[in-house]
């Protein structure tokens, strides 16, 4: 079971985002990382070795910085990662 803590405050910056983009990694998800103008960024991780399809997504967050986009998409992969263990 996954719980909801708080993010410590190193998370909120490129090198919490390089943490969790190896840790992620390391547990088999691609990190991609799009910024769109000053309308926010958006961070999607995808199964390693898939194709990077928008149908492929295993989590997706949308924020206005790149931190908060990273942190909504990791916890949205890891939830469905719960899920499917069922």
């Amino acid at each position: 079971m996954i719980k909801a803590t708080v993010a410590p405050a190193w998370l909120d910056s490129w090198l919490g985002i390089g943490h969790i983009a190896v840790g992620m990694h390391r547990q088999g998800f691609d990190l991609q990382l799009t910024q769109y103008d000053e309308r926010g960024w958006r961070a999607t991780f995808y199964t390693t070795g898939m194709e990077h399809s928008p149908t492929s997504a295993t989590g997706t967050g949308w924020e206005r910085t790149p931190w908060r986009a990273t942190q909504r998409a990791v916890w949205e992969a890891l939830k469905k990662g719960e899920e499917s263990k069922g």
